[in-house]
């Protein structure tokens, strides 16, 4: 038996929530799951968990909630995924506590001039599905088993190009990009698994993706 740590505030309308489930249920004929959805204003000790999923639907209720969900996976071991939203606040929490940036900022949550970290995109990638290319020898790419790969979207944010250098300086390794090599995929070389995407591998087909499977097998193999 493996437990599931959901960090979001589940709604019936956000997609992604629906579909989360039945793709995990899709799991349960190999690996024992049990699956908890956590809001993010009621996040607790998460250290007890085999795996923390930070779950697309943001303006997430507390933005704090969920970079302390990302900073308990990284910090404790814990693999950890993170999709659209997840993957924004997963970067905020790693330029705050890691990168000595606490200014950063989300600009879902209001604009910051120069701390802004996660910034509106130019055009918003929300309904759409891109190619990807992936970094070779990656986790993801090792995933997917392919180098480059198309997936879809519903997000309208973004990690700041200029603050990428800073990022990767303290060892946060960008390992999937668009076809003008904006990032889309983010991991964490030295986690057990730490994989944050851009993209929602939730909302591709109805079985699971290469990125859920992988993520459950990690948390069942810690």
């Amino acid at each position: 038996m493996i437990s599931i740590a959901l960090v979001g505030d589940r709604s019936p309308s956000v997609r992604a929530h629906t579909r989360i489930p039945g793709l995990l249920d899709a799991l349960r004929e190999d690996i024992d799951i049990d699956v908890y959805w956590i809001p993010t204003h009621e996040i607790g000790d998460l250290s007890n968990f085999d795996g923390i999923w930070l779950v697309p639907g943001s303006p997430y209720r507390s933005p704090e909630g969920a970079i302390a969900a990302a900073r308990t996976a990284r910090v404790e071991g814990i693999p950890f995924l993170g999709t659209c939203g997840g993957f924004q606040h997963a970067l905020w929490e790693f330029a705050r506590n890691v990168c000595d940036f606490p200014a950063a900022r989300h600009a879902e949550y209001g604009p910051a001039g120069d701390d802004e970290l996660i910034v509106e995109l130019a055009c918003s990638l929300a309904g759409h599905e891109a190619p990807i290319n992936l970094t070779p020898g990656s986790l993801i790419e090792r995933l997917i088993g392919a180098g480059r790969t198309v997936e879809r979207y519903h997000c309208a944010y973004g990690v700041a190009p200029e603050h990428l250098g800073l990022l990767e300086k303290h060892g946060l390794r960008f390992t999937g990009h668009d076809d003008e090599g904006a990032v889309r995929v983010a991991e964490l070389p030295g986690h057990p698994f730490h994989l944050t995407t851009l993209f929602q591998p939730e909302l591709s087909g109805d079985t699971p993706h290469p990125v859920i499977r992988g993520f459950v097998r990690a948390a069942q193999s810690v």
